[in-house]
């Protein structure tokens, strides 16, 4: 089976009703980056951290994963699928895909402020002051914020790097360290973007770009990857 390498964003949860900060009268409208997802927010506002990503929570819980979640399932009946997501959401997981690997944490964990090794599932949509791990410290919510280091970034650069076929699906390639994969695929591996928006990128003559939204353009990828099976 061929490698094939997934590379999701924003754009592909959207289509589920997740906000993404760039969304109108989305549940980022309300607040300031700086204010609930960086360390310094973090000291300065606990409670405002913890009731923030309680919303992201609770609006999580009221969303399935769409045909385009599905559609990356379904893949794996004719590749090795591992899908490398920037999203904090669970929905590639409840669709029934095999092998994820989140760069920017997960929404429905959370981990000890003493011990970054220590993360815990989640058996509710609340985390709160008091909430402890075994060490006696305060849990907080298990998401890479602005200004911390990608822990995951090394293994999904081997990811990339070992891949027969790359596909990037809901984002914009404009959020580093992530957008630097596409760097990562080896020289003459077919590339393919699924986005409404055309990505600000140098394209190579291996991209193929589907000037989609997520659902539609999972569609028209999997005739184009007929020829690949």
């Amino acid at each position: 089976m061929q490698k094939l390498v997934v590379l999701t964003g924003a754009g592909i949860s959207a289509e589920s009703g997740i906000s993404t900060f760039r969304d109108n009268g989305g549940l980022w409208d309300n607040y300031r980056i700086e204010d609930v997802a960086t360390p310094e927010a973090w000291a300065r506002n606990q409670e405002l951290v913890l009731d923030f990503y309680n919303q992201r929570r609770k609006q999580a819980q009221s969303v399935k994963p769409n045909t385009a979640h599905q559609a990356l399932v379904e893949l794996e009946q004719y590749f090795d699928v591992t899908i490398i997501t920037q999203n904090v959401d669970n929905l590639h997981e409840l669709a029934g895909s095999s092998k994820v690997v989140h760069l920017h944490g997960e929404l429905f964990k959370s981990r000890s402020t003493a011990n970054p090794e220590l993360v815990y599932d989640m058996d509710s949509w609340e985390l709160k002051t008091g909430d402890l791990c075994e060490l006696g410290s305060q849990l907080r919510p298990h998401i890479v914020w602005f200004g911390e280091e990608v822990p995951m970034m090394e293994t999904a650069m081997d990811i990339v790097e070992d891949a027969d076929i790359f596909v990037v699906i809901g984002t914009s390639l404009a959020v580093y360290p992530a957008a630097g994969l596409v760097s990562y695929v080896r020289q003459n591996k077919p590339i393919f973007l699924i986005d409404p928006a055309k990505p600000d990128i140098r394209f190579k003559p291996t991209m193929t770009f589907i000037q989609e939204k997520a659902t539609v353009g999972m569609s028209v990828l999997k005739e184009k990857l007929e020829g690949y099976k």
